[in-house]
């Protein structure tokens, strides 16, 4: 009885799970003039933050926008940062959270990857490698095999025009 009264309470003293992002992929538009779409999960931390923005060296401009459907019409707008409940995920799939990403250099990736650094209200700057994926491709298993740790260093992204994603 003593022991699995003193498991119960050291089980209280586990450390929260650390804010971090996974399963990041970008699908690519058949156009290269038209821009791409990027999806991960976002895990929240012990405490509630904002997503404020995406930057990555290889691509011009990422935008967060969300789509809906409004009357049995499908809109996007974007969005000027995404709240991350604490030990909560929130999913950027098609159909809903997305990136919009402009002007993705895919002749600069790396193993068919874009590094993405992900800004928070804390402060925090989580880098994430961002599987490519061709026009038409469904997310693939290797986008499961890059979730970050949290390397986070902490050091934002712009909105405008889109096309549909």
């Amino acid at each position: 009885m003593l022991i699995a009264a003193a498991s119960a309470m050291l089980s209280g003293c586990a450390d929260p799970l650390p804010l971090y992002v996974d399963q990041a992929w970008i699908r690519l538009a058949p156009d290269q003039a038209a821009p791409a779409a990027g999806y991960m999960t976002v895990h929240g931390g012990p405490q509630e933050v904002k997503l404020l923005g995406v930057l990555s060296d290889r691509v011009q401009r990422i935008e967060m926008h969300e789509s809906a459907n409004e009357g049995g019409m499908t809109t996007m707008k974007p969005i000027t940062s995404v709240t991350i409940p604490a030990e909560t995920k929130v999913a950027f799939a098609p159909g809903g959270k997305h990136l919009m990403m402009f002007g993705v250099n895919a002749a600069e990736a790396r193993e068919g990857k874009i590094p993405l650094t992900f800004l928070f209200s804390n402060g925090d700057r989580i880098i994430v490698d961002a599987v490519l994926q061709k026009a038409g491709a469904a997310a693939s298993d290797a986008a499961n095999d890059n979730a970050a740790a949290p390397a986070t260093d902490n050091s934002m992204g712009n909105m405008a025009d889109h096309a549909g994603h």
